[in-house]
């Protein structure tokens, strides 16, 4: 592509934000058909189409998805320019732009987050997405991306020009709802063998960890369900379908959220926390600010 109308992309943009080329019509004042018509130049531009058909309904083809991302932020600072000529924000609100990997605590998460959500002498914009590593490693790679919290480090093919940070690792702590709770609490890690489980899915590893450390135990649980969203298997586990495991650096939190209690805690089976860039020296204070707090943090809770 050797240019780009900004016109094309604000109606392409507008679209898909408003949900379709009549809400974008009355929002632009211009004719469905115009509008069509500028989409077809812009995909012509972009060498691929940006929506593909869908049942009676259009969607972003995979291109349609990147462009939109481009479009969003874009237009977002746009918006940002606007606001500092009319005389609002004096300058650009600092934006930290973080990846988390699906498999990521959000517990964890927000824990990491809290040296600049709680910092009330600068206020950040904080663009968070999640995904798998591959695609979030990409993002980083293409710098539409500033950090990647991952529960691995990046490596082999995947790893690409991107650079590991290790932040710090926790111990496990097994929980689960009520009387399963209780009835397990007796005799752990015994209590385990043959018990309800919900579970982290193989590809993530924390569950690498466990099968190990279950191994080394002599135990095998019955797994009910895996899950690549922590959040979503702790919420499971409230209906007492079977225990399950958090980062013991978050398991007080872990425990008034989701009202679970404890069963053990396992210090020698360790769930890692990293921090990936795309630079071996971290520049941007934001995540220097983060990552530096973290491992100070985390270091202080597990007790290293």
């Amino acid at each position: 592509m050797d240019w780009l109308n900004y016109h094309h992309l604000l109606y392409f943009w507008t679209v898909v934000r408003e949900g379709g080329l009549r809400q974008a019509s009355e929002i632009l004042n211009v004719s469905q058909p115009s509008i069509s018509a500028q989409l077809s130049t812009l995909e012509d531009a972009c060498g691929e189409p940006l929506f593909r058909r869908s049942g009676r309904s259009k969607v972003l083809t995979e291109t349609g998805q990147i462009v939109y991302g481009y479009a969003e932020e874009i237009f977002s600072v746009g918006r940002e320019l606007q606001n500092a000529l009319s005389g609002g924000q004096g300058g650009r609100m600092p934006r930290l732009n973080v990846g988390v990997v699906d498999s990521f605590p959000k517990l964890v998460t927000q824990f990491l987050f809290r040296p600049i959500s709680e910092d009330h002498d600068s206020t950040v914009r904080l663009v968070c997405r999640g995904g798998k590593l591959p695609d979030l490693l990409g993002q980083l790679a293409m710098h539409r991306l500033d950090i990647v919290l991952s529960d691995e480090p990046a490596s082999g093919p995947l790893k690409l020009k991107t650079f590991n940070h290790l932040l710090g690792d926790s111990g496990v702590t097994f929980c689960a709802a009520g009387k399963l709770a209780i009835r397990l609490r007796d005799g752990f890690p015994d209590s385990l063998d043959g018990a309800p489980a919900l579970l982290p899915s193989e590809n993530t590893a924390v569950r690498r960890a466990l099968d190990l450390w279950f191994h080394d135990q002599g135990i095998d649980p019955q797994i009910m369900s895996e899950f690549e969203d922590p959040a979503l298997m702790k919420i499971m586990a409230t209906q007492g379908q079977g225990f399950t495991v958090v980062p013991t650096i978050i398991d007080r939190e872990a425990q008034s959220r989701y009202r679970l209690r404890v069963i053990g805690k396992a210090d020698k089976c360790r769930d890692s926390f990293y921090a990936i860039t795309a630079e071996r020296r971290i520049s941007n204070k934001l995540v220097t600010k983060i990552t530096e707090s973290a491992k100070y943090d985390l270091n202080t809770v597990s007790g290293a």
